[in-house]
């Protein structure tokens, strides 16, 4: 018999080590992300640490109106030397933060502003009258002031708050003064209700700046791709888009050759009109091996509506060939939200039409808003034309509740016909569309030709009908060929 203990032992093992390295990875990853976040997290505290010591640098001094109005006169001079002085330290931890980068020492700035301010009121209260005056308050100032400006971890606000109260108490009982055990009572109940507030909200906001940075983070990967691609695409057109022609060769070099893929054969035209075309397509096999197909088309034309064009294909290719088993409208989310972002940058206002396909064998899944999809049926030898359900993308920030998959029955023989809106709508002489009729009539006429022929066949014949192309046109051929 054979030693069915020993093979299963062995696939444990094995199982057991894919885990470890699975695990690994993960820890790596999330390591880096930390890491990344930390640096994120100091540079916010930086900015605001500014913002604070700016603030502490104009009301300290400001206060003294109040000193003059509300205090004995004796104090007065006393009290401007304790808010010069604090104001001076302030300018000096203004000038450090202003002059250094980023680090992990951010925090200990932020107790030494809140350390200086508050030593500065508690002397006040020590020469009021110790715990019996009412100048504590301004320590509540200092805790929502600091705990709450900063962007620091939740920790640091209460670290904070209770070394504002020590300074208090600490101060006051060394000078041992008589006072009110119900005035004591009352002071700390605020100071510490303060305390636990600002600890709260700094936690919440800790929260939310985290949740905001891993969601940026998921996207990292393609925005670094697309943000490189758009950097090259910006130096070629500084340097070259006087010469439009030598732009429409990269954008035509960009185009996939693929004349095969899967269980499909496939024939792709594209012709731009005089200027940078705005069509999109790509064919795209990942390394999961999932199967792609996407066409779509950006609105107006030139050099804009190229570039998007590019953008809309990189965020494609960088979303399917690292992620797996997404349907077609969660990559066009994705896509969406780097689009859109990437259309604000540019400052205009397009938008995109897109439809994208996971090919299986026997079937299509199918989601975004395109022109209608055009279905040769092999059997029956009629065409079926599918209307598209969804939303153009570059519009709204996500697409989730409008986007649907739908399921596309893929039978051998049948033939998909995709085109962008400059086949329908050529115009002849006498301002006539195309139309969807005589692009059905050509390809129930011309389905038995080989497939780059067909293509070659609807694209004469749309020429020959326009005479003088106004608009981009591509068609994107799919047949199963079993």
């Amino acid at each position: 018999m054979p030693d069915v203990s020993g093979n299963a032992g062995a696939q444990r093992l094995k199982r057991f080590k894919s885990m470890q390295f699975t695990l690994k990875e993960k820890i790596a990853i999330n390591s880096k992300v930390n890491d990344d976040f930390e640096i994120y997290l100091q540079g916010i505290v930086r900015e605001w640490m500014q913002v604070l010591t700016m603030l502490c640098i104009i009301l300290i001094p400001f206060f003294l109106l109040l000193d003059y109005y509300t205090q004995p006169p004796h104090l007065h001079l006393r009290f401007a030397i304790y808010r010069g002085a604090t104001t001076v330290l302030v300018i000096i931890e203004y000038l450090l933060i202003r002059f250094t980068h980023p680090n992990r020492s951010y925090p200990l700035h932020g107790y030494i502003i809140s350390s200086m301010i508050s030593l500065m009121i508690v002397l006040m209260t020590v020469d009021l009258g110790g715990f019996n005056s009412s100048y504590y308050a301004g320590l509540m100032l200092v805790l929502m002031a600091v705990n709450i400006l900063l962007s620091w971890r939740p920790i640091h606000s209460v670290v904070n708050g209770f070394l504002v109260l020590f300074i208090y108490l600490g101060f006051n009982i060394v000078e041992d003064q008589p006072f009110d055990p119900r005035i004591i009572v009352n002071n700390l109940f605020f100071l510490g209700s303060t305390i636990i507030i600002t600890a709260a909200i700094s936690w919440v906001r800790f929260k939310l700046v985290r949740s905001e940075y891993l969601l940026r983070a998921e996207l990292v990967g393609a925005n670094q791709n697309l943000d490189n691609s758009r950097a090259e695409v910006l130096r070629a057109r500084d340097a070259l888009w006087g010469e439009m022609q030598l732009a429409k060769m990269i954008q035509t070099a960009l185009l996939p050759r693929k004349t095969n893929i899967g269980h499909y054969e496939v024939a792709a035209l594209m012709v731009p009109t005089d200027s940078v075309g705005g069509d999109y397509y790509d064919i795209i096999d990942a390394p999961n091996g999932e199967k792609w197909v996407g066409i779509g088309d950006v609105s107006g034309h030139g050099v804009e509506s190229g570039l998007i064009m590019m953008m809309a294909q990189t965020a494609i290719q960088a979303i399917v060939q690292q992620k797996a088993m997404l349907n077609p409208s969660e990559v066009l989310n994705e896509a969406n939200r780097v689009i859109k972002e990437n259309i604000a940058r540019l400052g205009t206002d397009r938008y995109m039409t897109m439809m994208l396909f996971r090919l299986e064998d026997n079937y299509l899944v199918v989601s975004g808003k395109h022109m209608d999809l055009m279905i040769y049926r092999a059997q029956e030898k009629k065409v079926e034309v599918i209307p598209t359900t969804g939303s153009w993308l570059g519009i709204v920030d996500d697409l989730g509740d409008v986007l649907e998959n739908h399921k596309v029955p893929m039978s051998v023989g049948d033939i998909v016909l995709l085109y962008t809106d400059g086949i329908t709508e050529a115009r002849n002489q006498s301002d006539e569309l195309f139309g969807e009729e005589r692009l059905i009539k050509l390809l129930e006429s011309y389905a038995k030709l080989p497939l780059r022929q067909l293509g070659t066949e609807i694209f004469s014949k749309v020429t020959e009908f326009e005479k003088v192309q106004s608009d981009d046109m591509t068609i994107l051929l799919l047949k199963n060929k079993g």
